[in-house]
């Protein structure tokens, strides 16, 4: 069963990582558009510095953590993961925020390969937090 998850949760490490490659613009996004692509950032930034706990703790929302079998089955489903995938590049295109829901667009460059993905984040805590890759 923790393999499924952990196989269910690869489309979304290939995001994260690709995310690592280059430092995540901010710039262009403003309040509640900032802050999500901030957190879209800040992933980039654990996964780059090899912390697997901040990528389960901070970044991804509870609901993809307790998928994955709690904060220690995170963090063994990200390094797994991310032990499989090579450089890349990403850009977040565009931020939509509605309430306590939100959609960042993400470029990226994957094996040659340039894909267009949508991360879905929610504010839990006050904090934004991505819960899916749609």
């Amino acid at each position: 069963m923790r393999r499924a998850l952990a196989l269910s949760f690869l489309p979304l490490c290939a995001l994260v990582v690709s995310a690592c490659a280059t430092a995540t613009t901010t710039g262009n996004f403003k309040g509640a558009e900032h802050a999500v692509a901030q957190t879209v950032a800040n992933l980039q930034s654990d996964v780059t510095a090899g912390e697997q706990k901040k990528v389960c703790t901070q970044d991804l929302a509870g609901t993809v953590v307790s998928s994955l079998g709690g904060t220690k089955g995170c963090e063994a489903a990200v390094k797994a993961q991310l032990a499989e995938i090579d450089g890349t590049e990403a850009d977040v295109e565009a931020v939509q925020v509605n309430g306590t829901t939100a959609t960042a667009k993400v470029k990226s460059t994957f094996s040659g390969k340039k894909t267009l993905r949508v991360l879905a984040l929610v504010k839990e805590g006050g904090k934004w937090k991505i819960s899916a890759l749609q």
